[in-house]
């Protein structure tokens, strides 16, 4: 099945981010893991398997489509610090959001409905579980103070990420 140039491009770039998001999110779930925040290590490794189901689902529209996937990784930013890395990780998910928007409406005028509705089932899941999650740690971290919250994050990790 052949699709506009257009589309397959804009997923590539799609592709980056998811593939960026990835990254970003399993690196911050190790730290979370090494510094025993069981409860954000298991979270963050969720998210990180979420994006790599986006990224799964992009490549497989892309080579549907007759295009090849592109997997070069967009930039990551990794905090330094439990509240860096969830302003970075959310800052990242609302760079996404606007990105999926972008593609939604690219989708609409190539007339890709199929591929529009893919990107529409992101944003939805990137809007509703990854954000809305994120802002709430943040808005915790304010109302009790980060000794508190980080208290209530300790836990041993029950997803296991590491090779012993």
């Amino acid at each position: 099945m052949k699709s506009s140039q257009k589309v397959i491009d804009y997923l590539n770039f799609l592709l980056a981010g998811e593939l960026g998001a990835r990254d970003q999110y399993f690196i911050h779930s190790q730290m979370y893991a090494e510094w025993e925040l069981g409860k954000l290590h298991d979270r963050i490794y969720h998210e990180m398997e979420d994006e790599t189901l986006h990224a799964r689902l992009i490549i497989n529209r892309i080579i549907m489509l007759g295009g090849t996937p592109n997997m070069q990784v967009a930039e990551i930013n990794i905090g330094s610090d439990v509240p860096s890395m969830l302003k970075s990780d959310l800052d990242l998910e609302y760079a996404v959001q606007e990105h999926l928007k972008k593609g939604i409406a690219l989708c609409e005028s190539e007339q890709d409905y199929v591929t529009r509705d893919m990107l529409v089932s992101q944003l939805e899941d990137t809007e509703k579980d990854h954000t809305h999650w994120l802002e709430k740690q943040l808005r915790l971290i304010d109302l009790m103070g980060l000794p508190n919250y980080l208290q209530t994050q300790t836990a041993e990790p029950t997803m296991v990420a590491s090779i012993h």
